[in-house]
């Protein structure tokens, strides 16, 4: 747009300082630079077009970009009538709770769509199979970003079960070039920075919250957004790290130090969420769907160690495996373990998981594997399928709910199977977990019994039973860990151990089959 040449006025006295002084000093600049050529102006270029080329540049040099919005929660908002064609959707969900979860469906922008349906209808599925007194999940959106090819969408549910209401928040991060979309611990250069991250929230949140309930797991930090200056807002949901009674806990880590924490999608989406805006278009639909993106993020933490090979002659791994847990000395199990930089699987029951979760988060947190041995400890062969799934999808649930991790392993109680267990472990994706060492720890409650029977029959893929709900398997596991380690042997998951074990299937060691003799192939 051309700026016309204003016409000199006579002043009474001082004139006042204009609102907007770069772009005035911007004309003044451009009067004289315009009289100054207009003297050497080529022949045929008016006067005023000369003016007008130079302040057509001008005007789109100083340009100023309407500020950020906050919400009074603190981080940014967008208002969705700047994304033209935008359209409310809610997820399909048929249980017996009432469920009512809104998300955005956004014009060229399908995978993130996609995502939030996936994601959104996964957790109103673990929350109905998690509680049995589930009676409500609600769920409205909001954006919180929507400019220079980044979309971020913050989800606020309220759950409603027999005992409480509670309401949690979720941010999700879009890119609209490749059809990316990250969690919110995306945002941040790794999982180092995502640690320091949870050391600089510890340091700064309320006395409410409950020390040990603080992981750098990815589903605990899965609310991150900005503020209109650009500050990191750290949220927890309701009853997540403090009584449920406090209410929503949030931390503010301030920009400067918040900056080498990002990586450089999150310092794009940060300089996107600072940024006010008017109108926002995805223009064109990525050419892939990248169905969520298949990186790991900060916080996802692996059962599986790249730089452990079971496979290898010269590596002797054992798995030491825990059942019916957490117990209350399991947090001591894992100082020990962590001591010998030891990994185990504790596959865990349902009960112990709702009365300490936070043990569970640490276990998961300090990279052991989480498996599944039911809700209630029955013998599965003894039930229908119906039966088998209504004990087992609970669980599911409850460490999903927890960690954000989905579970791949089972044990079924007492090792009893059959083939309902197995068509029903199949179908959940879970494999079933046997042993080839029983240390029979449940019954002889003696430490130095336990820890010569898990010694004695250790071998190379041997899978080893124990329970980390008996103290005296607990004094065992010391003296079984520090033996383990100087006799050479590395102590793995029973993930790493099989290495990619099928579902449905059962296994009792991770001992690989004999070559087959082809001796007499050519006879």
């Amino acid at each position: 747009m051309s700026v016309e040449s204003p016409q000199v006025k006579q002043q009474d006295g001082p004139t006042m300082a204009p609102d907007r002084p770069v772009l005035t000093a911007a004309i003044a600049m451009v009067v004289l630079l315009g009289l100054v050529l207009s003297a050497t102006r080529p022949p045929g270029l008016p006067e005023n077009g000369v003016i007008d080329s130079i302040t057509q540049n001008v005007a789109v040099e100083t340009e100023e970009d309407p500020p950020a919005e906050g919400s009074e929660e603190g981080t940014t908002v967008v208002d969705a009538a700047t994304v033209p064609g935008t359209e409310e959707t809610t997820v399909d969900y048929e249980g017996d709770s009432e469920v009512a979860v809104a998300y955005p469906a956004i014009p060229n922008a399908d995978p993130l769509t996609d995502f939030l349906d996936r994601t959104l209808t996964a957790q109103v599925h673990a929350f109905d199979a998690a509680n049995p007194g589930a009676a409500s999940f609600e769920g409205e959106w909001r954006l919180t970003a929507a400019r220079d090819g980044v979309v971020g969408v913050r989800i606020t549910t309220t759950e409603t079960d027999s005992e409480e209401t509670r309401v949690g928040h979720s941010t999700y991060w879009y890119e609209t070039d490749d059809g990316s979309v990250h969690g919110s611990s995306g945002l941040l250069a790794g999982q180092e920075e995502l640690a320091a991250l949870n050391d600089l929230v510890r340091e700064d949140v309320p006395d409410t919250v409950t020390a040990g309930s603080l992981h750098p797991i990815s589903g605990l930090y899965d609310s991150l957004a900005f503020s209109p200056e650009g500050d990191l807002v750290v949220e927890f949901d309701d009853g997540q790290v403090a009584p449920t009674e406090e209410g929503r806990v949030d931390v503010v880590i301030e920009r400067e130090e918040a900056e080498e924490l990002l990586s450089e999608f999150g310092a794009r989406a940060r300089d996107a969420a600072t940024q006010g805006v008017e109108e926002f278009t995805v223009h064109a639909a990525p050419e892939a769907d990248k169905d969520g993106g298949d990186a790991i993020s900060p916080g996802e933490i692996s059962p599986i160690d790249d730089e452990i090979d079971c496979s290898d002659p010269e590596t002797r791994c054992v798995a030491l495996t825990y059942d019916d847990g957490p117990g209350g000395r399991t947090p001591e199990l894992l100082d020990t373990l962590a001591e010998y930089d030891a990994k185990a699987t504790f596959f865990v029951t349902g009960y112990p998981v709702m009365e300490d979760p936070w043990t569970v988060r640490r276990t998961y947190a300090e990279g052991h594997e989480l498996a599944n041995h039911t809700l209630a400890h029955p013998d599965l062969a003894t039930l229908g399928a119906g039966g088998v799934r209504g004990d087992l999808d609970p669980v599911q649930a409850l460490v999903y709910r927890e960690t954000g991790y989905t579970m791949d392993l089972m044990r079924p109680p007492y090792g009893s199977t059959n083939d309902t267990v197995a068509e029903v472990t199949e179908e959940m994706g879970l494999a079933q977990i046997l042993w080839s060492l029983d240390t029979n720890d449940w019954k002889d409650r003696k430490a130095d019994v336990v820890a010569d029977r898990a010694l004695d029959g250790a071998s190379d893929g041997a899978i080893i039973l124990m329970h980390d709900i008996h103290g005296t398997t607990i004094d065992a596991s010391h003296e079984i860990i520090r033996e383990l380690d100087e006799e050479g042997y590395t102590m793995v998951t029973v993930s790493q151990l099989l290495g990619t074990p099928e579902p449905g299937q059962s296994y009792v060691d991770g001992v690989p089959e004999a070559p087959e003799d082809d001796d007499d192939q050519d006879d």
